[in-house]
C-alpha cells in the first residue's frame, strides 16, 4: 500500500510541477538567472506545506521522524553537482521526469546524466565513505534542537519568512 501512495503522490506532484509551470525551460533559465522566482516560489510552498504537514502529523503520534546525519562533506559538493547539472541540463530531477512525461526528448539527457552521476557515487561510495563523507559530521540534528526551541515557532518564523518573500518578489516583477 505503502508503494501505492508513493506512485500517487509522486504522479500528483508531478501535475503540480506541470500545471505550476515549473518545468518549461524559460522557467528554469529565468530561475538559474534570479530573474524569474517561480520554481523557487514553487519549493518554497511545498517545503513550508510539508513542514507544517509532517510536524502535525508528528505531534499526532501518526509518523516518527528519520533524520538524517548532517554532514558538510557530502551535503557541499552534493548541492555544488546538483546545481551544475541543473544548470547544464535545464532540468533538475522532478522536472526532468516532469518534461519527459510532457514528450519533451531532451529531458532524456538530464535523466541519463542523473543515471551516470548515480552510478559513478555508487562506484566512488566506498573510498567516500572513509574520508569525504566523514568531514563536518554532525549527527542527526535538527534547527528545533540546535536552537533549543520547540518546532512550531520555528515553522512559524519559516512561514512568515516565505509569505514575506513572496511579497517581495511580487513587487518585484519576480
Amino acid at each position: 500500500m505503502d508503494l501505492w501512495f508513493g506512485l500517487i503522490t509522486g504522479v500528483l506532484f508531478g501535475v503540480l510541477l506541470q500545471r505550476c509551470e515549473v518545468i518549461r525551460y524559460d522557467r528554469q533559465l529565468g530561475a538559474l538567472r534570479l530573474r524569474d522566482m517561480t520554481i523557487v516560489k514553487f519549493m518554497l510552498s511545498t517545503v513550508v506545506v510539508g513542514m507544517i504537514g509532517v510536524h502535525l502529523l508528528l505531534d499526532l503520534g501518526l509518523v516518527k521522524l528519520s533524520v538524517k546525519a548532517a554532514v558538510l562533506g557530502g551535503v557541499i559538493p552534493g548541492g555544488l553537482i546538483f546545481g551544475l547539472g541543473w544548470g547544464l541540463a535545464g532540468y533538475c530531477p522532478g522536472t526532468a521526469a516532469g518534461a519527459l512525461g510532457e514528450g519533451r526528448l531532451d529531458a532524456l539527457w538530464a535523466i541519463l546524466g542523473m543515471l551516470v552521476g548515480a552510478g559513478l557515487y555508487a562506484e566512488a561510495y566506498p573510498a567516500l565513505k572513509a574520508g569525504l563523507l566523514t568531514w563536518g559530521d554532525y549527527g542527526k540534528i535538527t534547527l528545533p534542537q540546535v536552537l533549543g526551541l520547540n518546532h512550531w515557532p520555528i515553522i512559524a518564523v519559516i512561514t512568515l519568512g516565505a509569505l514575506l518573500l513572496f511579497r517581495w518578489f511580487e513587487k518585484k516583477g519576480l
